[in-house]
C-alpha cells in the first residue's frame, strides 16, 4: 500500500498532508500557486454543480471521506476523483464548515477581440469580495465581458469565486495592464461614475459602452478618467458620501441598460 493512503469501501483515501498533490492543491488558495499551475479552486456542492454545467475544464475533483459516503457523492464520482481524509480536506478547504467537495479548475484565457456588446471594466477594485459580487451582478445583468486591470483583486481567489455565486463560470474575464485593456476598448464609449456627472437615472447610454468601476478608496485612475467619454452619478442623500463599489456597480449596470430591460417586459 502506498504510504499516506488507506482503503475503505473500495476507495483509496489520501491521508498524508505532505503528499505533493495535497501541497499543490493547498497552494491554489494563493495567487502565486494559481499563477504557477493555471488552476483555481471551486468549493461546495452548489458551486461544483454550476462549474460542471459550464464550459470550464475541471482538472480534478476532490472529496472528503465523509462526503464519499453521502448520496450527493454520485454526482462527482469520476475515474479522476480523489478522496481524502476529513482532516486533509479541512486543510484544503477555505470554508469554516467544509461541505466536502471541491474542484481544481483550469483558468480560462480569452483573447482581446473586438468588443461586440457593452462590457464592464474594473479599474483597481482591490477587495476580492467586491470583485466577486460585481461579477455576480454582471452575469445577471448581461455584461458578459469583464476587464480587470492587473492591480485588481484576483477574480479566481476563493473569496472572489465564492462571492460570484457561479457568475465567474458564465462571464469572460480579461486581465491585463491598464494600457493594453484600454487599447483593446479604444473604439467604445467609456462611462465612469463621478459625483459631478449626469444623473444616472436620466442619462441615456450609447448602444454599446464600457462601464468603469474604480478602486474603493481612490476611484477611477487618471489614465482611465482621461479616456472617459461620459460621467454619471448615483444621486444620494447629503448625509452619505459614497456607496460600496459592488452596490454602485449593480445599480449602474441595470440603469445603463434600463431600456433593454424594459423592452424585455
Amino acid at each position: 500500500m502506498v504510504k499516506g493512503f488507506f482503503h475503505i469501501f473500495n476507495k483509496m483515501i489520501l491521508t498524508s498532508k505532505n503528499n505533493p498533490f495535497i501541497k499543490e492543491t493547498v497552494a491554489l488558495k494563493d495567487k502565486k500557486g494559481r499563477k504557477q499551475t493555471g488552476l483555481f479552486l471551486v468549493e461546495g456542492v452548489k458551486m461544483a454543480r454550476e462549474c460542471q454545467k459550464s464550459d470550464f475544464e475541471i482538472e480534478r475533483i476532490v472529496v472528503s471521506e465523509s462526503f464519499s459516503k453521502s448520496d450527493a457523492y454520485a454526482e462527482f464520482e469520476t475515474s479522476e476523483t480523489v478522496c481524502v481524509s476529513d482532516d486533509v480536506f479541512r486543510l484544503l478547504s477555505d470554508e469554516k464548515t467544509p461541505q466536502g467537495v471541491l474542484c481544481r479548475v483550469k483558468i480560462p484565457v480569452y483573447g482581446l477581440d473586438k468588443l461586440q456588446e457593452s462590457c464592464l471594466f474594473l479599474d483597481g477594485v482591490s477587495d476580492p469580495g467586491n470583485v466577486g459580487a460585481i461579477i455576480r451582478s454582471a452575469n445577471a445583468a448581461g455584461y458578459n465581458e469583464i476587464y480587470l486591470t492587473d492591480d485588481c483583486a484576483d477574480p479566481y481567489s476563493p473569496k472572489a469565486v465564492r462571492a460570484s455565486m457561479s457568475g465567474v463560470f458564465f462571464t469572460k474575464i480579461h486581465q491585463g495592464n491598464r494600457e493594453s485593456l484600454l487599447s483593446a476598448l479604444s473604439d467604445t464609449p467609456i462611462i465612469v461614475a463621478d459625483m459631478r456627472g449626469e444623473n444616472a437615472f436620466t442619462f441615456r447610454a450609447p448602444e454599446k459602452f464600457v462601464l468603469v468601476i474604480g478602486n474603493e478608496a481612490n476611484g477611477v485612475s487618471a489614465a482611465v478618467e482621461d479616456r472617459a467619454t461620459h460621467t454619471v452619478k448615483i444621486p444620494m442623500s447629503s448625509t452619505q458620501e459614497s456607496l460600496n463599489a459592488a452596490v454602485s456597480a449593480g445599480i449602474l449596470m441595470y440603469l445603463l441598460k434600463k431600456e433593454a430591460f424594459s423592452a424585455d417586459k
